[in-house]
Protein backbone atom coordinates (compact mmCIF):
# COMPACT_ATOMS: atom_id res chain seq x y z
CA UNK A 1 0.00 0.00 0.00
CA UNK A 2 2.81 2.41 0.90
CA UNK A 3 4.48 1.75 -2.46
CA UNK A 4 1.23 2.49 -4.30
CA UNK A 5 0.75 5.76 -2.42
CA UNK A 6 4.29 6.75 -3.27
CA UNK A 7 3.72 5.84 -6.93
CA UNK A 8 0.60 8.02 -7.03
CA UNK A 9 2.37 10.98 -5.41
CA UNK A 10 5.31 10.61 -7.79
CA UNK A 11 2.99 10.43 -10.80
CA UNK A 12 1.04 13.51 -9.75
CA UNK A 13 4.13 15.57 -9.01
CA UNK A 14 5.65 14.64 -12.40
CA UNK A 15 2.62 14.99 -14.69
CA UNK A 16 0.43 17.52 -12.93
CA UNK A 17 0.75 21.05 -11.55
CA UNK A 18 -1.51 20.25 -8.57
CA UNK A 19 0.71 20.27 -5.46
CA UNK A 20 1.72 16.82 -4.23
CA UNK A 21 4.18 15.48 -1.64
CA UNK A 22 7.71 15.48 -3.01
CA UNK A 23 8.49 11.79 -2.72
CA UNK A 24 10.83 9.59 -4.70
CA UNK A 25 10.75 5.87 -4.03
CA UNK A 26 12.68 3.79 -6.56
CA UNK A 27 10.60 0.74 -5.63
CA UNK A 28 7.45 2.61 -6.71
CA UNK A 29 8.86 3.87 -9.99
CA UNK A 30 7.61 0.95 -12.10
CA UNK A 31 4.05 1.47 -10.80
CA UNK A 32 3.84 5.18 -11.63
CA UNK A 33 2.09 4.79 -14.98
CA UNK A 34 -0.70 2.74 -13.38
CA UNK A 35 -1.77 5.91 -11.59
CA UNK A 36 -1.61 8.19 -14.63
CA UNK A 37 -5.33 7.65 -15.45
CA UNK A 38 -6.21 8.45 -11.82
CA UNK A 39 -4.34 11.74 -12.14
CA UNK A 40 -6.37 12.21 -15.34
CA UNK A 41 -9.59 11.88 -13.35
CA UNK A 42 -8.42 14.66 -11.04
CA UNK A 43 -7.66 16.91 -14.00
CA UNK A 44 -10.97 16.01 -15.64
CA UNK A 45 -12.88 16.89 -12.48
CA UNK A 46 -11.29 20.35 -12.51
CA UNK A 47 -12.14 20.73 -16.21
CA UNK A 48 -15.78 19.73 -15.68
CA UNK A 49 -16.08 21.93 -12.58
CA UNK A 50 -14.83 24.90 -14.58
CA UNK A 51 -17.37 24.16 -17.34
CA UNK A 52 -20.12 24.00 -14.74
CA UNK A 53 -18.97 27.33 -13.26
CA UNK A 54 -18.95 28.99 -16.67
CA UNK A 55 -22.50 27.76 -17.26
CA UNK A 56 -23.68 28.80 -13.80
CA UNK A 57 -22.29 32.31 -14.23
CA UNK A 58 -23.64 32.59 -17.78
CA UNK A 59 -20.26 33.73 -19.03
CA UNK A 60 -20.04 34.79 -22.70
CA UNK A 61 -19.21 31.92 -25.03
CA UNK A 62 -15.84 33.43 -25.97
CA UNK A 63 -14.81 33.82 -22.33
CA UNK A 64 -15.90 30.27 -21.50
CA UNK A 65 -14.08 29.03 -24.57
CA UNK A 66 -10.86 30.72 -23.49
CA UNK A 67 -11.02 29.35 -19.94
CA UNK A 68 -11.87 25.81 -20.99
CA UNK A 69 -9.23 25.87 -23.72
CA UNK A 70 -6.48 26.94 -21.32
CA UNK A 71 -7.49 24.74 -18.37
CA UNK A 72 -5.93 21.38 -19.38
CA UNK A 73 -2.62 23.01 -20.25
CA UNK A 74 -2.38 25.08 -17.07
CA UNK A 75 -3.25 22.25 -14.65
CA UNK A 76 -0.60 20.01 -16.22
CA UNK A 77 2.09 22.69 -16.12
CA UNK A 78 2.25 22.58 -19.96
CA UNK A 79 4.28 19.35 -19.82
CA UNK A 80 2.28 17.59 -22.54
CA UNK A 81 2.16 20.71 -24.69
CA UNK A 82 5.95 20.76 -24.60
CA UNK A 83 6.00 17.23 -26.00
CA UNK A 84 3.49 18.22 -28.67
CA UNK A 85 5.73 21.06 -29.82
CA UNK A 86 8.90 18.95 -29.81
CA UNK A 87 7.33 16.17 -31.87
CA UNK A 88 5.68 18.60 -34.28
CA UNK A 89 9.07 20.16 -34.98
CA UNK A 90 10.70 16.77 -35.52
CA UNK A 91 7.99 15.12 -37.62
CA UNK A 92 7.31 18.15 -39.82
CA UNK A 93 11.00 18.61 -40.61
CA UNK A 94 10.86 15.67 -43.08
CA UNK A 95 14.55 14.95 -42.44
CA UNK A 96 16.19 11.55 -42.05
CA UNK A 97 15.53 9.58 -38.85
CA UNK A 98 18.75 10.58 -37.11
CA UNK A 99 18.13 14.27 -37.75
CA UNK A 100 14.48 14.00 -36.67
CA UNK A 101 15.58 12.53 -33.35
CA UNK A 102 18.13 15.32 -32.92
CA UNK A 103 15.40 17.91 -33.52
CA UNK A 104 13.17 16.12 -31.00
CA UNK A 105 15.77 16.64 -28.29
CA UNK A 106 16.73 20.17 -29.34
CA UNK A 107 15.77 22.70 -26.65
CA UNK A 108 15.18 25.43 -29.24
CA UNK A 109 11.66 26.07 -30.54
CA UNK A 110 11.27 25.74 -34.29
CA UNK A 111 8.80 27.37 -36.64
CA UNK A 112 6.76 24.18 -37.08
CA UNK A 113 6.22 23.97 -33.31
CA UNK A 114 5.05 27.59 -33.16
CA UNK A 115 2.65 27.13 -36.08
CA UNK A 116 1.39 23.86 -34.62
CA UNK A 117 0.68 25.22 -31.15
CA UNK A 118 -1.08 28.32 -32.54
CA UNK A 119 -3.36 26.14 -34.68
CA UNK A 120 -3.96 23.80 -31.72
CA UNK A 121 -4.99 26.65 -29.42
CA UNK A 122 -7.21 28.27 -32.05
CA UNK A 123 -8.95 24.98 -32.79
CA UNK A 124 -9.54 24.09 -29.14
CA UNK A 125 -10.77 27.60 -28.37
CA UNK A 126 -13.11 27.59 -31.38
CA UNK A 127 -14.59 24.21 -30.48
CA UNK A 128 -15.27 25.18 -26.87
CA UNK A 129 -16.65 28.60 -27.85
CA UNK A 130 -19.08 26.99 -30.28
CA UNK A 131 -20.14 24.06 -28.05
CA UNK A 132 -23.91 23.90 -27.32
CA UNK A 133 -24.98 25.55 -24.08
CA UNK A 134 -26.59 22.30 -22.96
CA UNK A 135 -23.57 20.10 -23.73
CA UNK A 136 -23.02 17.44 -21.06
CA UNK A 137 -19.86 18.77 -19.42
CA UNK A 138 -19.65 15.72 -17.12
CA UNK A 139 -17.95 13.83 -19.95
CA UNK A 140 -14.95 16.15 -19.51
CA UNK A 141 -14.16 14.28 -16.29
CA UNK A 142 -13.33 11.17 -18.28
CA UNK A 143 -11.49 12.68 -21.26
CA UNK A 144 -8.11 13.14 -19.50
CA UNK A 145 -8.47 9.70 -17.89
CA UNK A 146 -8.95 8.04 -21.31
CA UNK A 147 -6.10 9.96 -22.92
CA UNK A 148 -3.77 8.99 -20.07
CA UNK A 149 -4.84 5.35 -20.24
CA UNK A 150 -3.78 5.46 -23.88
CA UNK A 151 -0.47 7.09 -22.95
CA UNK A 152 0.30 4.56 -20.24
CA UNK A 153 -0.57 1.68 -22.58
CA UNK A 154 1.58 3.08 -25.39
CA UNK A 155 4.60 3.70 -23.17
CA UNK A 156 4.26 0.26 -21.57
CA UNK A 157 3.56 -1.72 -24.70
CA UNK A 158 5.64 -0.10 -27.46
CA UNK A 159 9.37 -0.13 -28.13
CA UNK A 160 11.08 2.76 -26.37
CA UNK A 161 13.75 4.96 -27.88
CA UNK A 162 17.17 4.40 -26.37
CA UNK A 163 17.14 8.00 -25.10
CA UNK A 164 13.74 7.66 -23.43
CA UNK A 165 13.40 7.64 -19.65
CA UNK A 166 11.31 4.48 -20.11
CA UNK A 167 14.07 2.54 -21.88
CA UNK A 168 15.47 -0.47 -19.99
CA UNK A 169 12.68 -0.33 -17.43
CA UNK A 170 10.48 -3.24 -16.40
CA UNK A 171 7.17 -3.30 -18.27
CA UNK A 172 5.07 -6.02 -16.66
CA UNK A 173 2.37 -7.52 -18.84
CA UNK A 174 0.00 -7.34 -15.88
CA UNK A 175 0.19 -3.54 -16.07
CA UNK A 176 -1.06 -3.69 -19.66
CA UNK A 177 -4.04 -5.75 -18.52
CA UNK A 178 -4.89 -3.37 -15.67
CA UNK A 179 -4.65 -0.31 -17.93
CA UNK A 180 -6.77 -1.97 -20.62
CA UNK A 181 -9.47 -2.78 -18.06
CA UNK A 182 -9.39 0.82 -16.79
CA UNK A 183 -9.77 2.11 -20.35
CA UNK A 184 -12.79 -0.12 -20.96
CA UNK A 185 -14.35 0.98 -17.67
CA UNK A 186 -13.93 4.66 -18.54
CA UNK A 187 -15.37 4.18 -22.03
CA UNK A 188 -18.33 2.25 -20.66
CA UNK A 189 -18.92 4.83 -17.93
CA UNK A 190 -18.96 7.60 -20.54
CA UNK A 191 -21.86 6.02 -22.43
CA UNK A 192 -23.65 4.92 -19.27
CA UNK A 193 -23.52 8.33 -17.58
CA UNK A 194 -23.59 10.70 -20.55
CA UNK A 195 -25.39 8.83 -23.32
CA UNK A 196 -24.33 9.88 -26.82
CA UNK A 197 -21.66 12.14 -25.31
CA UNK A 198 -19.76 8.92 -24.70
CA UNK A 199 -18.63 9.34 -28.32
CA UNK A 200 -16.44 12.18 -27.04
CA UNK A 201 -14.24 9.48 -25.50
CA UNK A 202 -14.25 7.52 -28.75
CA UNK A 203 -13.03 10.69 -30.48
CA UNK A 204 -10.24 10.98 -27.93
CA UNK A 205 -9.25 7.35 -28.46
CA UNK A 206 -9.26 7.69 -32.26
CA UNK A 207 -7.30 10.95 -32.21
CA UNK A 208 -4.71 9.50 -29.86
CA UNK A 209 -4.30 6.40 -31.99
CA UNK A 210 -3.82 8.31 -35.25
CA UNK A 211 -1.36 10.78 -33.72
CA UNK A 212 0.58 7.97 -32.05
CA UNK A 213 0.79 6.01 -35.29
CA UNK A 214 2.14 9.05 -37.14
CA UNK A 215 4.77 9.99 -34.56
CA UNK A 216 5.84 6.45 -33.65
CA UNK A 217 6.47 5.53 -37.29
CA UNK A 218 8.26 8.78 -38.01
CA UNK A 219 10.60 8.54 -35.01
CA UNK A 220 10.82 4.73 -34.82
CA UNK A 221 10.25 4.47 -31.10
CA UNK A 222 8.24 5.68 -28.13
CA UNK A 223 9.09 8.30 -25.51
CA UNK A 224 7.44 10.86 -23.24
CA UNK A 225 7.34 13.56 -25.91
CA UNK A 226 5.37 11.32 -28.28
CA UNK A 227 3.03 10.46 -25.42
CA UNK A 228 2.39 14.17 -24.82
CA UNK A 229 1.95 14.81 -28.54
CA UNK A 230 -0.65 12.08 -28.99
CA UNK A 231 -2.41 12.96 -25.73
CA UNK A 232 -2.77 16.60 -26.78
CA UNK A 233 -4.20 15.70 -30.19
CA UNK A 234 -6.46 13.05 -28.67
CA UNK A 235 -7.98 15.57 -26.27
CA UNK A 236 -8.42 18.08 -29.11
CA UNK A 237 -10.38 15.45 -31.05
CA UNK A 238 -12.48 14.81 -27.95
CA UNK A 239 -13.28 18.53 -27.69
CA UNK A 240 -14.21 18.57 -31.39
CA UNK A 241 -16.74 15.78 -30.88
CA UNK A 242 -17.99 17.54 -27.70
CA UNK A 243 -18.69 20.70 -29.72
CA UNK A 244 -20.26 18.97 -32.72
CA UNK A 245 -22.67 16.59 -30.97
Amino acid sequence: MKTCLHAFAMCQSMFCAIPAPQIWDEKARDKMLLFLPIVGLELGAIWALLAWGCSLLHLPALVSGLLLCACPFIVTGFIHLDGYMDVTDAVKSWRDLERRREILKDSHVGSFAVIGVVLLMLAQFAFFASAPADADFLILILVPAVSRCCSALAVTGLKSMSTSQYANRKKPGSHMAVLAVMLCVFLGAGFLLCGTYGFVLVGCLAGYGLALHRAYRSLDGMNGDISGYALTIGELCAVAVYALL
